[in-house]
């Protein structure tokens, strides 16, 4: 599981260089992650991280806080967008992956 979220801080880096190199849910999906490790992840620091890192972004977009334009201000409005999505995506496909790991109702056997 470390090395998840070595792949994450990883991709988070490779956005702000321009390069979306991860589609997260065909990650859990072909590694075939279990859903209490996806559950981890989405309470782990490296996911809170990314959360305000997509809340930052999103204030830069909006005009806020000095701050943010400060700390965001050598990216176009376009690219922050960009980067904020597929951040976003990352959490998305993490919480899709666990809500579909849901174990279902057992099927009633018949006598």
């Amino acid at each position: 599981m470390e090395d998840t979220y070595q792949i994450v801080e990883t991709a988070i880096d490779y956005a702000f260089d321009g390069r979306y190199v991860l589609d997260f849910y065909q990650y859990l999906k072909s590694n075939k992650v279990k859903r209490y490790e996806v559950e981890q992840f989405i309470e782990s620091s490296t996911a809170a991280n990314l959360s305000d890192t997509v809340l930052q972004l999103e204030g830069y977009l909006k005009g806020g806080e000095k701050e943010l334009v400060e700390a965001y201000g050598y990216l176009s409005k376009s690219k922050a967008r960009q980067i904020k999505e597929y951040l976003y995506g990352i959490l998305e496909d993490a919480w899709r992956y666990s809500h579909e790991r849901k174990p279902g109702r057992r099927k009633k056997q018949t006598k």
